[in-house]
C-alpha cells in the first residue's frame, strides 16, 4: 500500500485524455458527440455553391453573414480552427486584387459615370484589347465588385469547412482508396505551422545575437536550418509510418483493378463534365443527371478500391440524424438558390447598366437562412480548459 501511494508524486498532473475524446470504457452521450467532418464539408460546399449561382451583393453578403454565425458559435477550441481568420484576409486580399485589376486594365464593361482618368499607356497592334490606364467608371468598378464578392463568399465557406471539421478526423472518414493521399494531405498541412514557427524562433534567436535577419543573407542564413529541421521531421515521420506497417496493400485480381480504374476515372469525368454544366446556361438540361452518374460510378469505383488497403478504423464517426440536417440544410440552399436563378435571374444577378442599387429577394434570402441550422442542432464545442485552475495531485 505505501508502495502504491508514493507512486503519485505531488505536484504532478495525472495524464488526461485528448480534449473531446472520454476516458476509456466511458461511454459518450449521443448529445455531445462530435459532429461527422463530412457533413461541415458537405454543408460548406453546398453554401459555396450557392455562392457560385449568384452576384447580388445583398445575397452574397448575407452568405457570409451565415457561415461566419455557425463558424462563430461551433468552432472548437483547437489550433487548427484557427483558420477562418487567414480564409478571411485571402477573401479580402482578393477583393482588393480584383477591384485594382479593374481600375488599372479596365473593364468590359461600359459605363457613362466616369469616376476619373488615369494616364493610358500606348500597346502595340498585337495586345489589343488589352489597355493600361484610361477611363474608370462606376458601371466597371460595381461589376469587379460583384465577381470578386462572389469569389470571396465561396473562400470564405471553404474556410468555414476548414475551421469546423477537424482534419485527423476527416482523414479517418475517407474510404481506403483516398487514405494516402488524405494522409499526405493532413501531413503537408501540420507541418505548414511548425515552418512558421521555426522561421519565427529562428529570426528572434538571430536579433538576439545581433545578426540581421532580413535581406537575401538572413533568408538564407535562416532558410537552411529551417529546411534541415523539416528534412529531420520528415525522415522521422516515414520511420514512425513504416513501422506501423503503412502502405501495406493487399492482392487483389487484376479484373478488379481494371474495373476500379475504369469507374474512379469514368466517374471523375462524369464529374467534370456534369460541373461544367451546371455552371454555364447551355448545359442546365444535362449538367444535373451526368454528375449525378459520375459521383455514383467515382463513389463505387472507391469502394473497390478500398479493398487493397488493409486498415482498421478506432471509434468511427457515426453518420447520424445530425449530420444528415446539417448536410441537407446546405443542399437545400443551393438548390433553391439554383431554382431562384432559373426563374428570376435578375435578382440573383442584377445588372450594373444602368446602374441601380441591389434589391434582396425575399424568399432566396429565407432559402440562405436555412444554412444557419447547423448553429441549433449540433453540440457547442466545449469550453477550452486552463491549466492554472485545474487541481493537480
Amino acid at each position: 500500500m505505501r508502495e502504491a501511494r508514493g507512486s503519485e508524486r505531488p505536484g504532478l498532473a495525472r495524464p488526461r485524455p485528448e480534449r473531446g475524446t472520454p476516458p476509456a470504457g466511458v461511454p459518450v452521450p449521443r448529445s455531445r458527440r462530435a459532429l461527422h467532418p463530412g457533413a461541415w464539408w458537405l454543408w460548406a460546399l453546398a453554401l459555396g455553391t450557392a455562392a457560385t449561382r449568384t452576384t447580388n451583393p445583398l445575397l452574397l453578403a448575407l452568405l457570409i453573414t451565415v457561415s461566419g454565425y455557425v463558424v462563430a458559435v461551433r468552432r472548437p477550441h483547437t489550433p487548427w480552427a484557427r483558420s477562418y481568420g487567414a480564409f478571411v484576409k485571402l477573401a479580402a486580399a482578393v477583393l482588393l486584387l480584383r477591384l485594382a485589376f479593374a481600375v488599372v486594365l479596365g473593364s468590359p464593361i461600359p459605363g457613362t459615370h466616369t469616376l476619373f482618368t488615369l494616364p493610358e499607356v500606348p500597346l502595340p497592334d498585337w495586345a489589343q484589347g488589352i489597355r493600361l490606364g484610361g477611363r474608370v467608371t462606376a458601371e466597371g468598378l460595381t461589376f469587379a465588385l460583384y465577381d470578386a464578392l462572389r469569389l470571396a463568399a465561396l473562400l470564405i465557406c471553404v474556410g468555414a469547412a476548414n475551421a469546423l471539421a477537424s482534419p485527423s478526423r476527416l482523414l479517418k472518414s475517407l474510404p481506403g482508396a483516398l487514405y494516402e493521399l488524405g494522409v499526405a494531405v493532413v501531413v503537408a498541412l501540420t507541418f505548414a505551422p511548425n515552418l512558421i514557427a521555426d522561421v519565427r524562433r529562428l529570426r528572434a534567436a538571430r536579433r538576439l545575437r545581433g545578426r540581421p535577419d532580413k535581406g537575401v543573407r538572413g533568408l538564407v542564413q535562416v532558410g537552411l536550418p529551417v529546411l534541415e529541421g523539416a528534412l529531420e521531421r520528415s525522415v522521422s515521420l516515414a520511420a514512425a509510418m513504416d513501422a506501423r506497417g503503412y502502405g501495406r496493400t493487399a492482392e487483389v485480381p487484376p479484373a478488379v483493378r481494371r474495373t476500379t480504374a475504369a469507374l474512379t476515372l469514368g466517374g471523375l469525368l462524369g464529374v467534370c463534365a456534369g460541373t461544367y454544366g451546371l455552371l454555364t446556361a447551355a448545359g442546365g438540361s444535362y449538367g444535373l443527371p451526368v454528375l449525378l452518374a459520375g459521383l455514383a460510378s467515382a463513389l463505387a469505383g472507391l469502394r473497390l478500391g478500398g479493398r487493397r488497403t488493409l486498415r482498421t478504423r478506432y471509434r468511427p464517426d457515426p453518420w447520424d440524424a445530425r449530420a444528415w440536417l446539417v448536410s441537407a440544410s446546405g443542399a437545400a440552399v443551393a438548390a433553391l438558390l439554383i431554382v431562384a436563378g432559373s426563374l428570376d435571374p435578375g435578382a440573383l444577378r442584377p445588372g450594373v447598366v444602368p446602374l441601380e442599387p441591389p434589391t434582396l429577394p425575399l424568399w432566396p434570402a429565407a432559402a440562405v437562412l436555412l444554412g444557419l441550422l447547423p448553429a441549433f442542432v449540433t453540440p457547442a464545442p466545449e469550453a477550452a480548459r486552463d491549466p492554472r485552475k485545474e487541481p493537480t495531485t
